[in-house]
């Protein structure tokens, strides 16, 4: 195994790297939700400020295209979320063989993800889940010299076989070094907000709410509408808590007291002694600002996973209870720091038929902050219901796969063909 403590990026470590291709692996913590139901369904949209009663109202659903109650996007997928593994006794074992960190040092940073969305999830049934690293594209950064996308897949089915989509999730891994000298976030400062610029977010507050069971028919949507825009902030602390109560707390799964104490033994450098000399996780640079400004931002900041769902809310709310998101692409290129408000906007940029005739539009979108900044671009693609062509019909999963081992070897070519491609 190579593991070079200054944390330089390696041949050899990026073709150990990919040797792990398309290998199932256990997710190290359980899911947050083993059997999702009703409840769960209103907490996790709860937990990213979406009150649109399709996920939280169970009379409302069944009145509703979906003949019943079905969960918000964000609650497919999301790291620890949901899933039980399925792996065999041979996977398992296989998996255990690949312990440690081929490019061990080299930091790793939540840059993209990608997410499809096949089939609807019902209420209080078991999930399972299959794991595997899917794409390692290697190549040159102007930010930090040579960088690698390492690029991971999460695979959801029921128990009864239904697969009902897939999360990739690429880790952007840079020689740290070479990073901190560029010093990126040294000029940024959150400035208080006054009297008038809250009222200018609260007054757009007042104007939001989902679309709802009024269809928003293909044949009425052109090239550059615009989505209806949505606003996510000022962002504080208590946001990230509250988001944290209906998403769970990772891969990391930051627990309090006696169980924090048994999580620090399962991943003891994940803890750092704060000023009182008490062990503490790494992740409170989202909620301590003396720990973010030392891990280089100038306060502290939220997740990417929050922005994630916040442009899933505001294409929910655009599209009516009637249509389907299929797939969504983000980047998260600037932080978003305790103070900032994102405001979502968007327009569509392609109508055309999908596979199998499918009444489908693409959306470019955006999050830009109070200061002008884009910090985080997004496409997406969405099944309209038609005049013409009836009612939405639900996409197909990669390669037509049937089964979770399908669905993540579909996406190991897919993202294979990406770095033929490059």
């Amino acid at each position: 195994m190579t593991e070079d403590s200054t944390g330089r990026i390696t041949d050899e470590g990026v073709e150990q790297l990919r040797q792990r291709i398309g290998i199932p692996q256990p997710y190290p913590v359980r899911p947050h939700y083993r059997r999702p139901g009703e409840d769960a369904f209103r907490t996790v949209a709860w937990s990213y400020g979406d009150d649109n009663p399709l996920w939280s109202d169970p009379d409302y659903a069944a009145a509703s295209v979906w003949k019943g109650s079905v969960a918000p996007p964000p609650l497919i997928g999301g790291d620890s979320l949901i899933g039980e593994d399925q792996l065999t006794d041979a996977e398992r074992d296989q998996a255990r063989g690949l312990r440690g960190d081929p490019l061990r040092g080299v930091h790793a940073f939540y840059a993209a993800s990608e997410r499809e969305w096949w089939a609807p999830l019902r209420p209080d049934g078991t999930v399972q889940r299959r794991t595997a690293l899917v794409g390692v594209l290697d190549h040159a950064s102007e930010f930090a010299g040579r960088a690698v996308e390492e690029w991971t897949a999460q695979a959801f089915a029921t128990s009864d076989g239904t697969l009902l989509g897939a999360q990739y999730k690429m880790m952007y891994r840079t020689e740290r070094a070479k990073a901190r000298e560029r010093k990126k976030y040294d000029g940024v400062v959150v400035e208080p907000w006054s009297e008038d610029a809250l009222a200018t977010v609260e007054a757009a507050y007042a104007t939001e709410g989902p679309r709802g069971a009024e269809p928003r028919w293909w044949e009425e949507v052109t090239v550059g509408d615009a989505i209806t825009p949505l606003v996510k902030g000022p962002l504080t602390v208590t946001d990230m808590v509250c988001w944290h109560v209906g998403m769970g707390m990772g891969m990391y799964d930051v627990s309090p007291l006696r169980l924090g104490w048994q999580n620090r033994q399962r991943v003891p450098r994940f803890y750092h002694r704060d000023e009182l000399g008490v062990p503490d996780v790494m992740q409170r640079v989202h909620w301590d600002p003396a720990f973010a400004v030392k891990s280089g931002n100038p306060t502290t900041f939220d997740y990417g996973r929050m922005r994630e769902t916040w442009l899933v809310h505001a294409l929910t709310d655009w599209m009516g209870d009637d249509a389907w998101l299929w797939r969504l692409r983000v980047e998260f290129r600037q932080f978003n720091y305790v103070g900032d408000v994102q405001w979502i906007t968007g327009e569509v940029t392609r109508s055309y038929l999908a596979e199998g005739g499918r009444p489908a539009v693409e959306i470019a979108l955006r999050c830009t902050n109070q200061r002008g900044v884009e910090t985080t671009p997004a496409t997406a693609t969405v099944l309209l219901p038609s005049r013409e062509h009836g009612p939405v019909e639900l996409p197909s999963p990669p390669g037509r796969a049937t089964t979770l081992s399908e669905a993540v070897a579909a996406a190991a070519d897919a993202f294979s063909q990406r770095d033929v491609n490059r």
